[in-house]
């Protein structure tokens, strides 16, 4: 089939758009820490035994910014997934058939699971700044070194197993990127929560105390991780099964095959040490953040850099 132009070049324009959304999302979330004040712990996120945060408000003119940027961010992930609709339409298959197509919808992804998130607990708005800043760098990137004109699928992606397992590796490689920036986050709090502690001065006004408390944030990490580990389990799988139809062996050690593999191995020792004495708190936050820079570089490198059987996977 040839693709409609008019309506790969919606496509294309939607992608601007969502940029420029994502970006006016940014400077509103920066606002909302500049003009708020740090949040109040979030009930559903607090453990047992949790001393809560003292119980101030957030001021209007903070808690309007921060309504702003969801709003825009909302927008945003319209636009976002008006580009992979319209592209869809366009070739008349899944889009997500090349690494330009694969990883916008990986972004957009992360940025409906931050939404949700940010709506069931509005505290979590103060992360908004972490999550759609390296949004719109990754999708800057993704525009400028992994484009490609819209077209049909190369052959050896013509099965059905392509809306199983790609579709599967998306939604969890995007729920991972929000844990391992919540991650990230903790790993910074919880250093500013031991420092004030430990009887340093602290300023209230800095943009650390503005965050959610590492309570909150470790919990982020944790739940996002425990959903979206079984999906990437499955997506593991199903590649598997789809390597067995395609090639004839269910596992070779390609370096996609092999990477994907490490990456679960990372994710599954994360969740098992959330729950080992030890290593609670910052040692299993370091590994989902491994975890992470793990399914960036099975993104990039292993597709751009090195050859094997998922070279198709790369720019068209």
């Amino acid at each position: 089939m040839i693709p409609d132009a008019s309506l790969a070049a919606l496509s294309d324009t939607f992608f601007s758009v969502s940029i420029a959304l994502y970006s006016l999302a940014v400077v509103a979330f920066a606002a909302q820490l500049a003009f708020g004040r740090r949040p109040v712990r979030t009930p559903e996120l607090v453990g047992a035994g949790a001393a809560p945060d003292r119980p101030v408000a957030e001021p209007e003119q903070g808690r309007r910014w921060g309504l702003a940027a969801l709003a825009l961010t909302a927008l945003g992930a319209g636009a976002h997934a008006a580009v992979l609709v319209t592209r869809g339409l366009a070739t008349d298959r899944l889009p997500w058939g090349n690494m330009y197509e694969f990883a916008t919808a990986t972004v957009l992804v992360a940025v409906v699971a931050y939404v949700v998130l940010a709506v069931r607990s509005p505290g979590l708005r103060h992360i908004g700044l972490f999550v759609l800043a390296p949004v719109v760098l990754s999708l800057v990137l993704i525009g400028l070194y992994l484009y490609a004109e819209a077209g049909p699928l190369v052959a050896a992606l013509r099965s059905s197993w392509l809306a199983v397992h790609v579709t599967t590796a998306i939604l969890g490689f995007g729920i991972f990127f929000v844990s391992g920036i919540a991650s990230l986050l903790y790993l910074v709090r919880s250093r500013y929560e031991s420092r004030v502690a430990g009887g340093e001065a602290a300023n209230d006004a800095g943009l650390l105390s503005r965050l959610p408390d590492a309570t909150a944030l470790d919990r982020v990490a944790h739940r996002t991780a425990v959903f979206g580990f079984p999906i990437w389990t499955f997506a593991v799988i199903a590649g598997a099964i789809w390597a067995e139809s395609a090639w004839g062996r269910f596992w070779g050690w390609d370096p996609k095959e092999t990477w994907a593999f490490i990456a679960w191995v990372i994710y599954a020792a994360y969740l098992h040490a959330r729950t080992t004495a030890g290593w609670r708190g910052r040692p299993a936050a370091w590994v989902n953040v491994v975890g992470l820079v793990v399914m960036i570089f099975n993104l990039l490198y292993v597709n751009m850099v090195s050859t094997g059987l998922h070279s198709y996977g790369g720019v068209n």
